[in-house]
């Protein structure tokens, strides 16, 4: 089990291996974690996007899949993009919550990577409550076998992260 950690600050900033990016379907860029990766790491991360699109992932990429891309100008190496449900109150979505946090990890494993920072995945504009969705996240990650050692949870207010470290 990786050791965990959790930091108030910006995904974009983490000196890490890989992070993970809540993008969208499409892969090309969207507001959120995911605009702020693709504005910090540069135009390389939406080639690389463009690319996967035009091969494997011409539909998208499937919610709760992840794949991996150059990190761009981020000073991380890979950027891990993970497409997050919608929350939707009467439908129990929490398996492919928990699937955005697996599959990164698998992609993680694939790419040799040590140290691995996540977001809080769809709980921004998707909707998902913080407190579910942080406890979803930290469960999973610990539940889940991987050679990663340090997965980061960085959050970007104070909300977010009291909700993660209650789940530490």
């Amino acid at each position: 089990m990786p050791d965990l950690t959790f930091v108030r600050g910006d995904i974009t900033e983490q000196h890490v291996d890989a992070v993970v990016n809540a993008a969208n379907s499409s892969l090309l860029g969207g507001g959120g974690v995911d605009g702020a990766i693709h504005r910090k790491g540069g135009p390389e991360i939406l080639a690389a996007c463009r690319e996967l699109r035009a091969g494997h992932y011409g539909s998208g990429l499937p919610t709760g899949g992840a794949v991996a891309t150059t990190a761009g100008r981020l000073p991380a190496r890979w950027v891990i993009h993970t497409v997050g449900p919608v929350w939707h109150g009467h439908e129990d979505r929490s398996e492919l919550l928990a699937s955005c946090y697996r599959e990164s990890l698998r992609v993680a494993d694939e790419l040799g990577a040590a140290t691995v920072a996540f977001p809080a995945v769809s709980t921004g504009i998707y909707g998902w409550p913080m407190d579910d969705g942080a406890r979803i996240a930290v469960t999973t990650v610990r539940g889940t076998p991987t050679s990663v050692a340090e997965v980061r949870f960085v959050l970007f207010d104070d909300a977010a992260f009291t909700a993660f470290a209650a789940h530490q």
